[in-house]
């Protein structure tokens, strides 16, 4: 078992009330057990309370990426949001804090 941060980066965008997460292995033979661990499911649950709409993941093999949008996720977006993080770039580290069941 690793956290995400020991095998992976990601990065954080925003649209509106979404933020869109991108997660990249350090190493591409990591992306098939990425794809595996890092389910829709998984992400949901890890980000509950902080995401409050749906969460679509795509795969993106070409890139050995996930994409990650969860919709809700920014208090209404960056210029109507009182939140702290409105641009959704510590929930890219939230992400990152996630343990998954990866053998280096």
């Amino acid at each position: 078992m690793v956290k995400l941060y020991e095998i992976a980066h990601c990065r954080a965008g925003d649209k509106g009330d979404t933020s869109i997460l991108s997660l990249f292995p350090y190493r591409d033979e990591l992306f098939d057990d990425l794809v595996r661990e890092v389910t829709v499911e998984r992400v949901a649950a890890h980000l509950a309370g902080q995401v409050r709409g749906q969460i679509v993941r795509h795969v993106l093999p070409n890139l050995c990426a996930l994409q990650f949008s969860c919709r809700q996720a920014l208090d209404g977006g960056v210029t109507t949001s009182l939140a702290v993080d409105t641009h959704g770039k510590g929930l890219s580290f939230r992400l990152l804090s996630m343990t998954v069941d990866i053998e280096e």
